[in-house]
């Protein structure tokens, strides 16, 4: 690896879930107006830099955000979010039966388990890794929270840690041999 060689991430624009702090993983919704608003505002930010790889989630709200930010992205199942299970389109409310649940913690019933996110998001880095140069992804939240932390080397529960808002830019690339992060949620 060398120090040209990053993984940068964008998180989708604006839900009415993700407004609401509803999970959100096989629903597919579209952007909401001011989604798609930041989402274009993205083309400026990310033209110039030159892309060897340009990969997407397949929901509409990552490939949606990907096209307005002027891109026409390869979709891989790899970076769809987190398969909530029962707990799609709840809140934080899943406290109530399951107090202190986060998704970092506990289980998500009839979804998928930390470490079967986790192995999505290894392949994803690999590849990212063997092309070289930038790699640019379109995804989710929780799921690109532990694209990150795998990309460090990381347990995926250490995606707790950082926080992503919709439609922000994270940078990750090489500090001399070490992984690091060199933007987060700008």
């Amino acid at each position: 690896m060398t120090e040209a060689d990053e993984l940068w991430l964008v998180r989708h624009g604006a839900t009415e879930w993700s407004e609401a702090g509803r999970h959100t993983s096989v629903t597919d919704l579209p952007l909401l107006p001011d989604g798609e608003e930041t989402a274009r505002g993205l083309a400026a930010r990310l033209a110039g830099v030159d892309f060897g790889l340009v990969l997407s989630s397949p929901r509409r709200r990552a490939r949606r955000t990907a096209e307005l930010a002027g891109f026409d992205p390869e979709v891989t199942e790899d970076l769809a979010e987190w398969a909530y299970g029962d707990y799609e389109g709840l809140t934080t409310e899943i406290r109530r039966s399951v107090p202190d649940w986060t998704v970092w913690t506990r289980p998500c019933p009839g979804g998928e388990t930390a470490a079967e996110v986790a192995a999505r998001c290894d392949r994803v880095v690999e590849r990212a890794r063997s092309t070289g140069g930038r790699t640019l992804v379109f995804a989710h939240g929780h799921l690109l929270r532990v694209l990150a932390v795998r990309w460090l080397g990381l347990p995926p529960e250490d995606g707790r840690l950082l926080r992503l808002d919709t439609a922000r830019i994270s940078v990750l690339g090489y500090e001399r041999d070490t992984a690091v992060v060199l933007r987060w949620n700008a």
